[in-house]
Order: structure tokens, then sequence, then C-alpha cells
């Protein structure tokens, strides 16, 4: 039963059975539904928390129907991703033409960096902080970034669960491994090489 709730903030705390009350978000319930009131009886489990206190978790008002949680991204299918992209770079510089260096050193560099603001984000979000937004998240994958992100992703177990996030995220992975295969074929360089001779 929901003990206390603060409908402004969108949490409270509710009872357990030989237990301490433990702390509720509304993002504990299926999206959509409505906020609780103190005395309704609710169903939910119990996790940890980052900082290793309870929580409540998947949580239902009593005779909804039950809402199977979403599934966290699977590490095998960040890891296939980074190593078909791997294989298409190889592909793309060995069968067409050398891809210059500087583009190996983008997507390090980039990575690096979007790893960084997703640790970030994460401590943010522990804090109470102000957190990154997700649109700068996305931009800095399509600029090469979403080895790194897809990295972060796993290690420090953030951005896995949002679906929405999730599905702008891999189309911004497909947009940018399309971009360069792309730009890295042997007409469409030519075509660039040309326009940059003629504009200088």
């Amino acid at each position: 039963m929901v003990s206390v709730w603060n409908p402004d903030r969108g949490f409270g705390f509710v009872q357990r059975v030989g237990a301490p009350d433990v702390f509720m978000h509304i993002k504990a319930f299926p999206r959509g539904t409505a906020q609780p009131s103190v005395g309704d009886e609710v169903t939910f489990e119990v996790e940890l928390r980052d900082d290793g206190k309870a929580r409540a978790a998947h949580a239902r008002m009593a005779g909804d129907p039950y809402v199977p949680p979403v599934r966290p991204t699977s590490p095998i299918v960040g890891l296939l991703a980074i190593l078909a992209f791997a294989a298409i770079y190889w592909l793309v510089d060995f069968y067409w033409e050398p891809v210059p260096l500087w583009v190996l050193f983008v997507y390090l560099g980039v990575s690096v960096i979007t790893f960084g603001a997703y640790a970030i984000d994460k401590s943010a979000a522990r804090l109470k902080q102000r957190r990154v937004a997700e649109t700068s998240l996305i931009l800095l994958g399509i600029l090469g970034g979403w080895p790194g992100a897809i990295l972060a992703q796993q290690l420090l177990r953030h951005k896995t669960v949002k679906r929405s996030f999730r599905i702008v995220f891999w189309v911004s992975v497909l947009f940018n491994v399309a971009a360069f295969v792309t730009l890295n074929s042997p007409r469409v360089a030519e075509a660039l090489v040309e326009i940059l001779d003629r504009a200088f």
C-alpha cells in the first residue's frame, strides 16, 4: 500500500509486510499509468539502486494487468554491431579506396568523448543534477562516437532500457554506417574531389 506520495515530484513510499517502507518513483509504473494516491494498493518488485538502497520496480496498481518489463539491450547486439562495422571498414578500405587514417582517429576520438558524456550523464542521474541532453548523446553517435556509446551503455549500464532512446540510437548508428560507406565509395569520392577542385 502507498504510505506517502508527492504528486508534484512523482515519488513516495510503499509499505512492505514485515519490512521497512521502500522508495517508489512514478517511473516504476508502466508509461501512461495515473499517479497513485496514499492508501492505494500496488504490487511491485524490489531492486537495489546503484547506491545500494532498495526501491520499488515493475509496479502496477492492484488489479491492473501485468506488463512485462522492457529488457535492456543485449551486450551481444552491441558487440556484433561493432564487429560488423569493423568488417565493413576493412572491406571498404581493401576493395575500394584506402580510408584516410584520420577517419579512424575521428571514430576513436569521438568514441572516447561519447563514453565520457555517458559517464557524466549517469553520474548526474545519481546525484540528481542537470543531465546531458539525449539529443547530444545521439549527435555524438552520429558523428562517429556510437562504438563508444555502445561500450558505455553496457559497461556503465546506462541508457539500455528506455525504448524511445534505443530506437533513435540504433537509427543513428545505421545512418552513420550508411554515410561512411557512401562517402567512401569511389564515385562519391571522385565527385567530392571534383567539387573541391572547382571550389578552390
